[in-house]
């Protein structure tokens, strides 16, 4: 297995999958979270996410096909998601309310799901399967997770380092770009759901 790595796929897979994580577009949220105290675990999250990642890739399409859910329909529900997450950066508005039940730990949600593994990442990872051999694949993931493992342990320094002001600027700035990423992904695969509607019907 090991023969079959091949740096260039490595260096490509790792670049699309670290494009649509941007786990760095999303340090405005992690930053607002703990300012809400909530708690993030960076090797939880990284571990957590890497295991998803790797479930996906060999059983994810199986799993799925469980509860007859296809992966579009999957795409959209992250999208939907991710667009009301946007929509708290860019508006300063609270969507997601905090209950006496909450729990503290937001590792998994929204952490690990939708922002690192979520259903673009997964979906893409799923995309890529056909183009580059596993080994690269798992490498190239194993890779992201130990960036996104760093950018979570040092959220706190680099916002000192930045300060409010710029910090803010950034949330706005990726509020949009997430806005725009869920759109998309919505798009795209409500496109595919509806065309395999008519498909099926015709």
């Amino acid at each position: 297995m090991f023969q079959q790595f091949d740096f260039q796929q490595f260096v490509s897979a790792f670049f699309v999958l670290f494009a649509i994580i941007d786990i760095v577009g999303t340090m405005p949220i992690i930053i607002t979270l703990e300012k809400r105290g909530k708690k993030i675990y960076p090797l939880k999250a990284a571990l957590l996410s890497f295991a998803m990642f790797m479930i996906f890739l060999y059983v994810g399409e199986a799993f799925l096909k469980l509860f007859n859910v296809d992966i579009s329909s999957f795409a959209v529900a992250g999208s939907l998601i991710i667009f009301v997450m946007a929509l708290e950066m860019v508006l300063d508005i609270h969507i997601f309310k905090d209950t006496e039940d909450s729990p503290k730990d937001s590792t998994f949600f929204p952490i690990v799901f939708p922002l690192v593994a979520g259903a673009g990442a997964l979906t893409t990872l799923l995309s890529i399967r056909s183009q580059f051999h596993s080994i690269n694949i798992i490498a190239a993931v194993a890779a992201n997770m130990f960036v996104v493992y760093w950018i979570l342990r040092f959220a706190k320094n680099i916002k000192a380092m930045l300060g409010a002001g710029v910090i803010y600027m950034i949330q706005k700035f990726f509020g949009i770009i997430l806005l725009a990423i869920s759109v998309k992904l919505f798009t795209t695969n409500m496109t595919q759901i509806i065309e395999g509607f008519i498909h099926s019907a015709s």
